[in-house]
């Protein structure tokens, strides 16, 4: 009898052993798992914050280059649509795009801002909302819109003033997130597009008459008279080969049809963006899956300025989709 209760007594230590041993291992594991989390979120944070400084990097590193050149060498020409940065850490890839390549949303006809919202996929009905309301936003005095901006809340207004920043469009009647910012639908071969983005076609700086090719969204160049398939064609020629003289430009042109004198080549003013898309060199020479874009609209002021430049607006939420990465 003695034997039997020491046997059951050894048995039950035993399985309370193996209890114990079971609970620790989980332990361990949970802990371990949290720690490999932790450890790779942080090291995501790391690589995301030195990609984000590469990134502002290039955009001074444009800056500076074309103001007063590469270690005495000539100064970068504006009318470049983007310039490649090596750096130790890794690639920043810098797009030029004059303000002339978007259309002015302050002088734009209601005309011109419903094509352009037809462009980019808006129904005809809320394309001419759109219009209607972007006109009544910038126009001074009160209008029919009022009474609708009102019921939204006690204190919402119209501007009734000129647009100072693309994101009052997001208020405006009519206008939805998905026509601003664009969205993704599926090509033929069922691969995700990404439609274009009112805020990418618009400025407060732009252009009614004349845009840059090498840098105008498509959406705005069939909004011009473009055919769809022209500027899809046009878009891909540049990004193979920016468009650099005369000759290029009458080849575009021709592919253009009645668009065709929307075109030009150049900025033609003093304002552009800077939008820089980083990526960090790995140890075995490729490049990060990881990227960041910022974008920097500047103002360059004329030779003898105090200041060779101004920051209009700094922007840390710009997307790209730059490619060509080695």
């Amino acid at each position: 009898m003695s034997r039997k209760r020491s046997t059951n007594s050894r048995g039950g230590a035993l399985l309370a052993v193996l209890w114990l041993s079971a609970a620790l291992a989980a332990i361990a594991f949970s802990v371990a798992t949290t720690v490999r989390g932790e450890i790779e979120r942080a090291s995501t944070l790391s690589e995301s914050m030195r990609t984000h400084y590469l990134a502002a990097g290039g955009i001074e590193r444009a800056l500076l280059w074309c103001r007063f050149g590469s270690r005495g060498g000539p100064q970068l020409s504006l009318d470049v649509p983007r310039m490649d940065f090596d750096f130790p850490a890794g690639r920043a890839i810098v797009e030029v795009i004059p303000e002339t390549a978007r259309l002015d949303i302050n002088r734009a006809q209601p005309q011109a801002l419903m094509a352009l919202a037809l462009a980019l996929g808006a129904d005809p009905l809320r394309a001419e909302e759109i219009a209607v309301a972007i006109v009544h936003w910038r126009s001074p005095g009160a209008g029919p819109l009022d009474a609708y901006y009102l019921g939204l809340g006690p204190t919402f207004r119209p501007r009734h003033a000129s647009v100072q920043d693309v994101e009052e469009l997001l208020y405006v009647k009519g206008m939805t997130p998905d026509l601003f910012h664009g969205n993704y639908v599926r090509d033929a071969a069922g691969r995700l597009v990404r439609l274009g983005a009112f805020k990418d076609c618009v400025s407060p700086w732009g252009s009614v008459d004349q845009f840059d090719v090498n840098t105008v969204e498509p959406a705005l160049m069939v909004a011009a008279g473009v055919a769809p398939e022209a500027a899809r064609q046009i878009a891909g020629m540049r990004r193979i080969q920016p468009v650099v003289n005369e000759a290029q430009l009458n080849q575009v042109r021709a592919i253009a049809g009645i668009g065709a004198s929307k075109l030009r080549r150049g900025g033609g003013n003093s304002i552009y963006t800077l939008r820089a898309t980083a990526r960090l060199r790995l140890p075995d020479g490729r490049f990060s899956d990881l990227s960041k874009t910022i974008a920097a609209t500047v103002k360059f002021a004329p030779q003898g300025s105090p200041r060779p430049y101004y920051i209009l607006r700094w922007d840390e939420t710009a997307t790209s989709e730059v490619s060509q990465w080695r």
